[in-house]
Order: structure tokens, then sequence, then C-alpha cells
């Protein structure tokens, strides 16, 4: 990286969906205090969702948890290397609340299972003829308020299957089969995974291995539209938080910025082979990257905790089709991004929001299955905490980014 290159990165310092709005009431109720997220540990979070979902699932390996709640499509709500950080950003109010709200539910979880598209003529968020925005945006109940079924657990895995019918905007129905397993990542395998050798660090890792199936008579198709699998996780924000995006060199723009409105360059700095992306849940904003310049790993860093933040995902270079969730009817609906950074915010100044989090998400490509065929994606999730120095090196060789520059 260039001295020019590194000032910038230096003084310039994200999924949520692609919806463009949500109720006033919406956004009150599952608006949460920053000040309570900081003061919950694991085990308080875990004390807390037992309380309202008994049926909790802990996983567990040595000093690496994580929770899983069934009642909320088998996702990860939080995780932690030592049995006291929590990563995973929590809707505590809302859970509490028990209320299931229009639109969406945010109860949180650094790991839940999508569909895609949102927007466009295949969306699967609205019905057809309506326009696209938020009184008639609705994320269906299946992936957002109904239980996903347990049909397998093991000290370190779980796993969960559904089944849902969905009539996308133009009409085209499609019965989903999905199955879910989500699992704890061995300390040997992340090591491999990065490398490095993590022995001075603490360390989690959560993946989430997921399939769709063709459930019905006819072959799905891009003419009347294709689903894809999509993963988000809701990671909790802090002042100094930093989404880290590698990309390739090629053709065409590295950094897609055009969600929400351009993203200020205060907030957005790209430079030649990464981005650094600010991520303090105070400006609603996303990014994401195409299959054309995308790597197969995302992250964060916080300097405050000294916390590195690592996603890796199935990743076919040569596969192009992707989803276009932008709520409009697209030219190209199959041109979309294969990894996403959100950071929440009010929808207006002055508005509440969802959340203290940022979001980063990955997606696979448009399935175009035939009867009784499937599709996979897998979503890793790690979690390091230790010296900058050894956070750093995996830094360098997976974000192609040096954590000094977030800090300068």
């Amino acid at each position: 990286m260039n001295k020019i290159l590194l000032l910038a990165f230096g003084c310039g310092i994200l999924a949520c969906s692609g919806r463009k709005s949500a109720t006033t009431d919406e956004q009150k109720t599952a608006n949460m205090d920053s000040a309570s997220i900081d003061q919950n540990t694991f085990s308080e979070a875990r004390q807390f969702l037992q309380e309202y979902h008994p049926d909790l699932i802990e996983l567990k390996a040595g000093d690496a948890e994580a929770l899983i709640c069934p009642a909320y499509q088998g996702r990860v709500m939080t995780s932690t290397a030592d049995g006291q950080a929590s990563y995973g950003w929590i809707n505590y109010e809302l859970i509490q609340s028990k209320k299931i709200l229009p639109h969406m539910n945010a109860f949180g979880g650094e790991d839940r299972f999508w569909l895609g598209p949102e927007g466009g003529q295949f969306a699967l968020y609205f019905k057809k003829g309506d326009p696209f925005d938020g009184e008639h945006w609705q994320t269906p109940a299946a992936i957002d308020s109904e239980p996903f079924t347990l049909t397998e657990k093991t000290e370190t895995s779980a796993t969960f299957t559904r089944q849902v019918e969905l009539v996308n905007y133009s009409g085209s129905p499609f019965n989903i089969g999905i199955e879910r397993t989500v699992s704890l990542v061995s300390k040997p395998e992340i090591d491999q995974l990065l490398g490095e050798k993590t022995d001075s660090l603490k360390v989690v890792g959560v993946r989430s291995d997921n399939v769709i199936i063709n459930k019905g008579a006819q072959t799905w198709s891009a003419k009347t539209g294709l689903p894809s699998i999509w993963i988000l996780g809701m990671m909790n924000a802090s002042p100094a938080t930093t989404v880290i995006v590698p990309f390739q060199t090629g053709a065409g723009q590295p950094i897609n910025d055009s969600y929400f409105g351009k993203v200020p360059a205060e907030r957005l700095i790209v430079g030649e082979r990464s981005a650094l992306f600010k991520a303090d849940a105070n400006y609603r904003s996303k990014i994401g990257v195409a299959p054309a310049r995308a790597t197969k790993w995302l992250g964060s860093y916080d300097p405050a905790t000294k916390t590195l933040t690592l996603v890796t995902y199935t990743f076919d270079p040569g596969n192009k089709k992707y989803v276009n969730s932008t709520w409009e009817l697209q030219k190209e609906p199959y041109s979309g991004d294969v990894i996403n950074a959100y950071n929440d915010g009010p929808m207006k100044p002055g508005q509440p929001q969802m959340g203290k989090f940022y979001e980063m998400e990955s997606s696979s490509p448009a399935a175009a299955l035939a009867p009784s065929e499937s599709m996979r994606h897998q979503h890793t999730t790690i979690h390091l905490q230790g010296p900058e120095s050894e956070l750093d090196k995996i830094a360098q060789r997976l974000l192609l980014t040096r954590l000094e520059t977030i800090q300068q």
C-alpha cells in the first residue's frame, strides 16, 4: 500500500437487506439502548435467551460456545471464545416484548437464514403489482418469525429443516425444502483456514451449512425467477469498528455503494485492494461486491477490544449469476452482489433505528434447479481476540489490509 493510500485510509477512518424503510412503530419497538448491549456478557445472553426460549441450543467445544434458537429459524444468536465476550447482536427489547412485528422482526443473531431476491420483478418480499416501498415490503414468515424443526443434535452441531411455499412478484410459485446445519468449527480447521496458528488468541468459529431443494414439479427458470440462499450476520457495533472488504483487481467498480445513496467519503474509503467501511451504527448505509471482484473473505476489526471477525463462504468465481435485490423493476435481475456489509442507523435524521449493529452477509448464486435438485451454501464466521500483532498477520493475508491503517 503506497503512502498516499495509507494516509487516506488513516484519515478516513457494513446486511441488513436492501430495504428502504419501515414503519415508525416497528423501529421504536425494535430499537434498543446501545449501553445495555455492552453490559451483556455471553452468560447473561444465555440466561436471557433461555428464559424466553427454553429450547435454546448450546454448542460447546472447550471455551468456544454458540447459542442457537430453533424458534428463529435455527439462527446463531451469539458465540464466545472465552465464555465472557458475546459477539452477536441480540435485540433484547424485541424478544422480551414477545411481539411479532409487521415487515420484519429484527431479533438479532450473527448467522441467520434468508432467501433472495428481496426486490425486483422476481422479489420474494413483495406481492405482484405492489409498489416497492416499506409499507408493502414483507419478509416471509417462514424465514422471519416461524421456527425451523430440529432434526439432529450433537455437542457441537445442530440440524434443522423447513419446507416453505412462496410466490414471487411475477407470480411464479416455489416449493422450497430447507436444510440447515450449524456447527462449531474445530481449532485445527480454523488454523488451516487462516493459514496461521492461533494458540496465542481467543478464537471461536461457527459455520452454517445451508441447502435449498426444489420440491416442486417444475424446473426453476431464469425467465420466471430464481431464488438464492442469503446468510446475514448481525454484530455488535462500536464507535471504532470498521468493516474490511478485500477485492480482486479487474474491470468494473470494486465496491457498490448505491443501495441507500452514495456512502460519504469519511465512512467508505476504497483503496487499491480493499475498502474500509465504518460500522458504528450511526449512519444507515450498505455496500456490496460483485462476483467478478469478490474474494472469499470479508471481515471487521474493533481496536478497542482487539477483536478481528472474519467471514468466509462458498464461492465459485466462475459463476456470475447472483440475484439482484434492489427495490425496482430491474434491467439485469441476475447482476447482484455476492457479499454485502450494512451499517444500521436512523432512516432519517432524528428517527429511531433498528439497533446498534452492523451486518456482514454472503449469498449463493441464483439456484436454477430441476425438481429434487439442491444447492448448498456454507457461511463461516470466525472471531479472534488477542495481540494486535498476531491479528495483523491474518488481516494482511486474508483481508489485504494492515490493522494499523484503521487506527490511524
